[in-house]
């Protein structure tokens, strides 16, 4: 068998006479990519065993060789090329496959099997096909919207706690602990994202499954079997650390709590419904609605007597910018927190209708009460902070596309809440300022309604002010994609953030 020092590359061919030819080029790869044989002969002797062979030198091969049909034509008594090459020794006395040698030599090309459009196709196409393979990879590792969206609203609710904790002590003239805002915020937020880890798997199992309405949006179809009921693991969590926090002593966290469970429980009661008639109407409007004035009806007659910390020394004020000052509004109060109640319960949850946006446009909600409210109920301030930490928590699971949905349970607590932070402190101007989006909302419906029945009594046909209310859908239905939505309502949400926390600052 013959052997080589370095860079031998056996092709099995038998002994044969081997000639050069012409310069040509060709292509072997499946792929397009173009491999060129060089050869060159020469005549070998080498320890008495007298044969010709061929050497070649071979830039790239593919497996699949082919475009060469013969070697027996060629001629004998090449010689080779160049002085410095490996030597080719084969075992004396018998015969044996010629084995060809890797040398450096003058290039010379096959001719061509493949014409040139044919391989110029084929090459592209192979170009085509491992760019897909390149853009599905970079999809597969790219980072979801959402989650993209909800780092900027993290970090922009951290910074602004962080700066309202170092210069709390000119807004309040009091000392107060280090992180006094922040430090509730992100135990809340800590906690219900680890929480939900365990409560998504569990609700999924148990097929509480969100059911779709069949007048919703049709893009919406691929949500169906979500995990609902989400309020039941992040809002105890932000009433509990909020109650840690701010202590025992603290009438206004209690009966703020108290709502805010009350309107958890009518929305408790209203997912139950509709997941058991298997629709998603649960509880009649009328009976949802008396519900929610009875409880905001109570609320207002235990605000008349509970003993809330207030830097007035009165109840029943509205606290508004000069040169308004103090409006003493007397019973009227109890009628109007008793109204807010049943606005902002139902302004979250016609809020409540794409990835994330009740629970981020919730957190800011919270966030500007919190500053609003400050100077006068520093411990409802926690409240709301620690609330808006358990809606960032919550918006870890979702956030697009969302894992699992608040339901009723969670949207009618979070606007409850907010409703009785304001009730305690009259802060209600800030109120619907930082819940402007709520608002807006809860406007297009009564428009989208008042609408509809004043053309069908007008034209004899009802119209739609929009193409579906509440507002969301009416952009989502003109084009506008669900992250670009929610991320809009976040950035105006902020902007409304800020303006309710000073509003209420120079009020108090």
């Amino acid at each position: 068998m013959c052997s080589t020092k370095s860079h031998l590359v056996r092709l099995g061919f038998h002994q044969a006479l081997i000639k050069r030819s012409p310069r040509s080029s060709t292509s072997f790869s499946p792929y397009g990519f173009s491999s060129t044989l060089k050869f060159s002969g020469s005549e070998i002797r080498a320890r008495g065993c007298n044969f010709r062979c061929s050497l070649v030198q071979i830039s790239a091969m593919d497996e699949d060789f082919v475009g060469i049909s013969s070697f027996d034509d060629w001629d004998d008594g090449a010689e080779i090329s160049g002085g410095d090459s490996n030597v080719l020794s084969s075992s004396d006395d018998e015969e044996s496959d010629t084995e060809f040698v890797v040398i450096p030599s003058t290039d010379v090309d096959l001719p061509c099997s493949i014409d040139d459009f044919d391989r110029s196709a084929v090459a592209l196409g192979a170009t085509t096909h491992r760019l897909r393979i390149f853009q599905k990879r970079r999809r597969k590792f790219r980072i979801q919207p959402g989650v993209v969206i909800n780092m900027g609203l993290i970090a922009f609710l951290a910074v602004l706690l962080l700066f309202v904790d170092w210069c709390s002590w000119r807004i309040v003239r009091l000392p107060l602990p280090p992180f006094y805002l922040t430090r509730p915020f992100s135990v809340s937020a800590v906690l219900v994202s680890c929480a939900g880890y365990l409560y998504v798997p569990l609700a999924d199992s148990l097929k509480i499954h969100q059911i779709l309405r069949k007048e919703g949006p049709t893009m919406h179809s691929s949500k169906k079997g979500t995990p609902t009921m989400g309020g039941l693991f992040f809002v105890p969590i932000g009433i509990y650390v909020a109650r840690v926090v701010a202590g025992s002593g603290s009438t206004g966290i209690y009966g703020t709590a108290a709502a805010t469970l009350s309107f958890a429980a009518i929305g408790l009661l209203d997912d139950i419904l509709s997941l058991t008639k298997n629709h998603n109407y649960g509880l009649p409007a009328w009976i949802k609605f008396l519900l929610q004035v009875a409880v905001g009806a109570g609320f207002s007659f235990w605000l008349g007597s509970a003993n809330i910390t207030s830097p007035y020394c009165m109840k029943m004020l509205i606290p508004l910018p000069a040169p308004f000052g103090l409006v003493y509004l007397g019973k009227l109060y109890l009628v109007f927190t008793a109204f807010c109640f049943v606005s902002m319960g139902n302004g979250v949850n016609l809020t409540d209708g794409l990835d994330g946006l009740a629970g981020g446009t919730a957190a800011l909600a919270f966030i500007g009460m919190s500053i609003a409210i400050l100077p006068i109920c520093s411990d409802l301030a926690i409240f709301g902070a620690s609330m808006a930490g358990a809606c960032v928590g919550f918006l870890v699971h979702n956030g697009y596309k969302a894992s699992i949905f608040m339901g009723d349970t969670g949207s009618l607590a979070l606007g409850g809440a907010l409703a009785a932070m304001a009730a305690c402190t009259g802060m209600f101007f800030p109120l619907f300022i930082s819940s402007g989006i709520f608002v807006l909302e809860t406007l297009s419906v009564i428009m989208q309604v008042l609408f509809f029945k004043g053309t069908k009594r007008l034209c004899g046909g009802g119209r739609r002010f929009f193409r579906m209310a509440p507002l969301h859908h009416h952009l989502e239905l003109c084009g506008l994609k669900e992250p670009l939505i929610v991320a809009g309502a976040y950035f105006i949400s902020s902007v409304l953030a800020i303006f309710a926390g000073y509003v209420g600052l120079i009020s108090a």
